[in-house]
């Protein structure tokens, strides 16, 4: 059963959407709030497997609560859930870990699909922002402030890792790599969590940001 919780500010959406979860097969809402503070009161009690975050709200925004929350509970996944697709926003939201930006227009099962894409360690962006992604992480590569990778624990990876590393640059997620180079899904789960530990970076987008970096997603 996949847990999740629902931080939005219009109450109306909150709850349209908890019914709507609720009602969907292997998952269970275990909160429903309108702001980043209860959003952190209620992780620190029930820990949810999934966040669905709004980026626009009174006092904290959706950027600063992905943040707040992968900072105390890093396994926790965050899919930023918004009517905008302003710049500042997705990158921001992204840098600091979040596992997915869908407009709210989406699909139930695009939702769906977003969500177990997310808790299964994967990433799922709305088609129409994608583009403004790449062209972000793009531009981050041609300024000063790049993912910083040892030289000699870059040339430590081998055939493999940097096979994985390109995909995850691509934004592929999980399955889908492994439906690509014909491993287990598990076995892809096992190569990332390798990869971000022998590169000392932080989780799955700072490895797509660094792949960008290098050229691997081209």
């Amino acid at each position: 059963m996949t847990k999740v919780l629902i931080v939005d500010d219009q109450e109306l959406f909150r709850d349209s959407l908890s019914i709507i979860l609720s009602s969907t097969e292997g998952i269970e809402v275990t909160g429903s709030v309108c702001g980043v503070d209860d959003a952190m009161e209620c992780i620190r009690g029930d820990v949810p497997d999934v966040v669905l975050m709004d980026i626009r709200m009174p006092g904290k925004d959706g950027v600063e609560g992905t943040r707040l929350i992968k900072n105390a509970k890093p396994n926790v996944k965050v899919i930023v859930l918004t009517t905008f697709d302003d710049d500042e926003y997705v990158y921001g939201a992204l840098k600091y870990g979040a596992s997915g930006y869908l407009l709210k227009g989406c699909s139930k099962n695009e939702l769906v699909d977003a969500i177990i894409i997310a808790e299964n360690g994967g990433a799922m962006i709305n088609p129409d922002i994608a583009t403004k992604v790449i062209r972000q992480f793009s531009e981050m590569a041609r300024r000063n402030d790049l993912i910083d990778v040892d030289e000699m624990k870059e040339a430590q990876l081998n055939d493999s890792e940097i096979r994985i590393i390109k995909a995850v640059g691509h934004g592929l997620s999980n399955k889908e790599i492994s439906k690509t180079l014909y491993l287990s899904e598990g076995t892809v789960r096992n190569y990332i969590s390798s990869i971000l530990a022998k590169l000392n970076l932080r989780d799955r987008t700072q490895l797509a940001i660094w792949a960008v970096q290098k050229g691997m997603a081209s």
